[in-house]
């Protein structure tokens, strides 16, 4: 059987108990969602993806599981069970459904369609609906065969100009499934011919570990304690060492706006995740690229920066960077914003999406134009706060958990009730 995840560590009653949300997002919410779990009380679900920690897929579902779960939902979250190299081939996939170029290789395509084969006979069948996320394990509806459940795949990432190879070797695994997920319309995969589609966008818990409020002077101890100067000014990237976040162009922008702002600094802090080998190597460039600047931090979740830390680190810095060059949806400018944090971003991906009315500015694609935000901010702090209260309301409106547990229901009403074509989430 496949490895389940212990969402026992995430129960904590404060972020399992769907009242201490209503007074952040208002009783209408929370009316509906408790009368779709009514709806939905004794229907199996299981989530499968391929880590149970690391990066935003692993986040969601640490979160939406044990929610899930307190409203009488029997929800389940598995993990398919690859080798070093099919973690290898499936990294090539995420990037090259992203764009990146990649020759599909016979190995590739064996190894892949061997692990989720190998996995897809472990898997517990007893189930009525199937959420599969990500590309890693897309193959385990071809591979369980016909049964009686409902199965959704879930597309985290941007898929709207994919490696045509790669796509065009998993669409027939897509095409089968009785539902698909976008974070956004303009993220849909060319070519795939779903029987229903959705496009929901992720979303953050305000009551989390990383994003509760935390008081003041213990976000500055806690940065003081990492070796930051507390006097000074602090720009913060949170991230993934993924290239498409484009840590390297960070510390560029980092060095030209110190040209100007000559007591900045920099920190970078990034999680390894466990289905990540390119991870590896790009931690390794960017504490090689960093070892001569004692301004320039790099931090990571093998050093015992936790989420308590990330929070931390958000809270205390004075901007918040997000360059990606490609994005899913970077659930990391919803938390910075939820703090009230100005944040500059590349305009990738789901990013646009979560920018408040009139700083639209900030979004800015090129180095030169990520240190001249940070120069502008640093400079006009009144400027800075107005951006990060605007910023909190809107993700107060549209990106907290629970609107996402109440999307994700209603699909599977959707579905369950057969439903079609395709259903657009607010």
């Amino acid at each position: 059987m496949l490895p389940k995840v212990s969402v026992h560590r995430f129960c904590c009653a404060p972020f399992t108990n769907v009242e201490n949300y209503r007074r952040l997002v208002g009783s209408e919410l929370i009316d509906e969602i408790e009368r779709l779990a009514r709806d939905l009380h004794g229907v199996r679900i299981c989530h499968v993806n391929s880590t149970g920690f690391g990066g935003g897929v692993a986040e969601l579902l640490s979160r939406l599981v044990p929610l899930a779960r307190a409203l009488g939902i029997r929800a389940d979250w598995r993990l398919i069970q690859g080798t070093p190299e099919f973690f290898g081939v499936t990294k090539s996939f995420h990037n090259a459904l992203q764009g990146a170029p990649h020759t599909l290789s016979e190995l590739e395509k064996a190894i892949y369609l061997h692990i989720n084969g190998e996995s897809a006979k472990q898997l517990d069948a007893d189930y009525d609906v199937f959420v599969v996320h990500d590309p890693q394990p897309a193959a385990f509806r071809a591979a369980l065969g016909p049964n009686r459940a409902k199965w959704i795949w879930r597309c985290h990432i941007d898929t709207s100009a994919p490696n045509h190879e790669v796509a065009a070797f998993l669409l027939p695994y897509l095409s089968i499934y009785d539902a698909v997920v976008f974070t956004m319309k303009e993220f849909a995969l060319p070519g795939l011919d779903a029987k229903l589609t959705s496009f929901i966008a992720p979303a953050i818990d305000p009551l989390s570990t990383k994003n509760m409020s935390l008081p003041e002077d213990l976000c500055t101890a806690v940065i003081a304690n990492a070796g930051i100067d507390t006097n000074r000014p602090l720009v913060a990237q949170v991230s993934r060492f993924d290239p498409w976040k484009d840590p390297m162009g960070v510390i560029e922008a980092y060095r030209l706006a110190k040209k100007e702002v000559p007591g900045l600094q920099l920190a970078l802090v990034g999680a390894i995740a466990g289905d990540d080998p390119e991870g590896w190597q790009l931690l390794a460039l960017v504490e090689k690229e960093t070892a001569d600047d004692d301004d320039a931090y790099v931090f990571t979740n093998l050093a015992g920066v936790g989420s308590m830390e990330v929070n931390a680190f958000q809270r205390a810095s004075d901007i918040v960077i997000q360059k990606s060059i490609r994005e899913g949806f970077g659930l990391v400018v919803s938390e910075s914003f939820w703090k009230s944090k100005p944040v500059i971003a590349g305009p990738a991906g789901g990013i646009p999406m979560q920018f408040p009315i009139g700083f639209e500015r900030y979004l800015t694609p090129s180095i030169e134009g990520c240190a001249t935000s940070i120069v502008e901010l640093l400079r006009h702090p009144d400027r800075a706060e107005a951006f990060g209260l605007a910023a909190h309301d809107h993700v107060r409106r549209h990106f907290l958990l629970p609107r996402l547990l109440r999307d994700d229901l209603l699909l599977i009403k959707t579905l369950l009730a057969g439903g079609g074509s395709v259903v657009h989430a607010a």
